[in-house]
């Protein structure tokens, strides 16, 4: 099982390229950054997670911008987004937008993608999508994707996206197109994963029994005819090394620490007995004395006056 890290991306964290380069060198496999374009002020949707929502949320960076400096920095850390929100997206742009970084990251992207979570942020770019139907209008944007991606002559014409036939280049470097992960774990979202997914990379606490869903989920990709889908968990909270040898075990493609952590020392020596396990050489030390500067030093704020 890889492991990959995921970051809040606010201008508080480590800066992009600084923390791709220590995850590289640590053995970590991939890198993966959400988006939230605002939230807006109203808050009438509730945070999932319950309670009040973190703020880091109103102070996330753009994803692309900042996984093109983490290229920038590595030679072999996949980029991923995890997970950028296509509905609230110029269809045309975010197809150039993951071209574009494939191509300067040498084939290294990963694109996840998912509805969100917040019904006003969607209305603001979206007022002619109803919510209810955001996982219709994704399986159009996803498919539409695929057209620029891979046709000569790019056309698709369906209810939420529409386009006659259009010159979209370059096209990627990988071929037919980067991976598409669905990231939503729901019942709609697990269907979505089955139906077009390249893999499947949920949050671990979405899905409630993970060991059973994953079971569901491997019968009903196989019914399906699809062959294997990898899968990918998004940890939630700090990861505990028992945990990730489930996981370990159950066959996942990777998983995805630094979600809603709270304790960095408690992530540091899960992974740490995680990787001495596998057998890898690369220990976690550095990177926790990084991540811990940058959360506790304001390395930023450091740079920022430096600047």
């Amino acid at each position: 099982m890889e492991l990959g890290f995921t970051s809040m991306n606010t201008p508080d964290d480590p800066p992009p390229a600084e923390l791709a380069a220590a995850l590289e060198a640590r053995g970590f496999d991939s890198l993966w950054i959400g988006e939230h374009s605002h939230i807006p002020a109203s808050r009438r949707t509730p945070y999932p997670a319950g309670g009040e929502m973190p703020m880091q949320y109103t102070q996330m960076m753009d994803p692309f911008l900042s996984l093109v400096a983490a290229a920038g920095a590595t030679e072999r850390l996949l980029l991923a987004t995890g997970v950028a929100l296509p509905l609230e997206r110029d269809l045309f742009a975010l197809a150039k937008a993951v071209t574009t970084l494939d191509h300067l990251s040498g084939g290294r992207v990963i694109f996840g993608v998912g509805v969100g979570w917040n019904e006003e942020e969607l209305a603001d770019h979206r007022p002619d999508l109803p919510w209810s139907k955001r996982y219709r209008a994704l399986d159009e944007a996803v498919a539409a994707l695929r057209a620029l991606w891979t046709q000569e002559v790019a056309s698709f014409h369906g209810e939420w996206f529409d386009f006659d036939d259009a010159w979209a280049f370059p096209k990627p470097v990988q071929q037919p197109h980067p991976p598409v992960y669905c990231g939503a774990g729901g019942r709609i979202g697990t269907a979505q994963a089955v139906a077009w997914g390249d893999g499947w990379a949920p949050m671990d606490v979405a899905l409630g029994d993970v060991a059973k869903r994953i079971d569901r989920f491997r019968a009903v990709v196989d019914t399906a005819g699809r062959g294997e889908v990898p899968i990918t968990l998004v940890t939630f909270g700090d990861a505990e090394p028992d945990v990730l040898r489930q996981y370990r075990d159950l066959g996942v493609e990777r998983a995805v620490i630094g979600a809603s952590r709270t304790g960095l020392e408690q992530l540091v020596r899960a992974e740490n007995e995680l990787l001495a396990e596998q057998g890898q050489i690369h220990r976690l030390s550095h990177l926790y004395q990084h991540i811990k500067a940058a959360l506790e030093e304001d390395l930023v704020g450091e740079h920022r006056e430096a600047a």
